[in-house]
């Protein structure tokens, strides 16, 4: 096996050509992208602006309530999905044990489950209006007057992040699950045997050597909550208003429904931009314990 890595012509064969795809699928069009934000215009022609765009960027008011709002969403759902996904991962591993494959399977089934499909079923679930949906009827048998719920900036929000939270946690679940069960069950035994509670098993021997696996979740939760789409485009177009819209969703109306593909250019490579920032300022940190440890 050394041998046959150790050929440069043989390890080119091997790699070349998913090397070849991954330059046309992912490399090309980010270049293309970042070659547009120089341009103005659209199909029809464009005419070259050099930094222009760039600069419009710091006047654009929805530009910051598009970022603003994606990092709040990101925030909130890194929070929720890697705190929920360890907790069931724990219910797993120390509660359900080899049992757990069902629960498994019932949790994690809403993440293979369409978008606009997640989107028309919660859309119903929290309707007012021509009918009341199964959460304002629950909220009327209490007394409480039925909530319009996607037609507010802050409860518009809340069901966003209720919706995004069920379809996503069982997949967070299954990825800490795997990393809890590289734990030697030996030393947990051990531990055990020397008094250690629940809670001081978790705080002083799962939970470190569960970090890495939490930091990878953590990067994966915040750069794909920074580039969310569909769900929202789906339930709230971004709607009232701007209130619940992303760079995402902010991107997509400039380039495809105002047909600025110079300043969508500008915005993707803004949104690029963010996402290589947070994850160097996750792992930067990280990186740095590892390094003195």
């Amino acid at each position: 096996m050394n041998s046959v890595l150790a050929d440069k012509k043989t390890v080119l064969i091997l790699l070349g050509p998913a090397l070849l795809c991954y330059t046309l699928v992912k490399l090309v069009p980010v270049i293309w992208s970042f070659g547009l934000s120089f341009f103005e215009g659209n199909m029809r022609g464009f005419d070259f602006i050099g930094l222009g765009n760039f600069v419009a960027l710091f006047s654009d008011v929805e530009l910051g309530n598009a970022i603003l709002f994606s990092l709040k969403y990101s925030v909130v759902m890194t929070v929720g999905q890697v705190l929920l996904g360890y907790l069931l991962a724990l219910f797993y591993v120390f509660v359900l044990r080899r049992s757990s494959a069902f629960v498994r399977a019932i949790i994690f089934f809403p993440t293979v489950l369409p978008t606009v499909a997640v989107a028309l079923l919660f859309t119903r679930l929290f309707e007012v209006a021509p009918q009341t949906g199964p959460v304002n009827a629950a909220l009327n048998l209490f007394g409480i007057s039925s909530i319009d719920w996607l037609s507010q900036p802050d409860t518009s929000f809340l069901v966003i992040v209720i919706m995004e939270l069920w379809g996503s946690m069982g997949f967070f679940a299954v990825l800490l699950y795997a990393g809890l069960l590289d734990i030697p069950e030996e030393l947990l035994e051990s531990a055990r045997l020397d008094g250690a509670n629940g809670w001081q098993l978790v705080r002083r021997i799962i939970l470190p050597l569960s970090a890495p696996v939490l930091l990878s979740a953590v990067i994966f939760s915040f750069n794909g909550t920074l580039k969310v789409f569909d769900s929202v485009f789906a339930l709230t177009n971004g709607g009232p208003g701007t209130s619940t819209q992303p760079l995402t969703l902010y991107m997509y109306k400039t380039t495809f429904t105002f047909q600025d593909y110079g300043y969508g250019s500008t915005l993707a490579v803004v949104l690029t931009v963010m996402c290589l920032v947070v994850t160097l300022v996750i792992f930067g940190p990280a990186r740095k314990d590892r390094t003195e440890a």
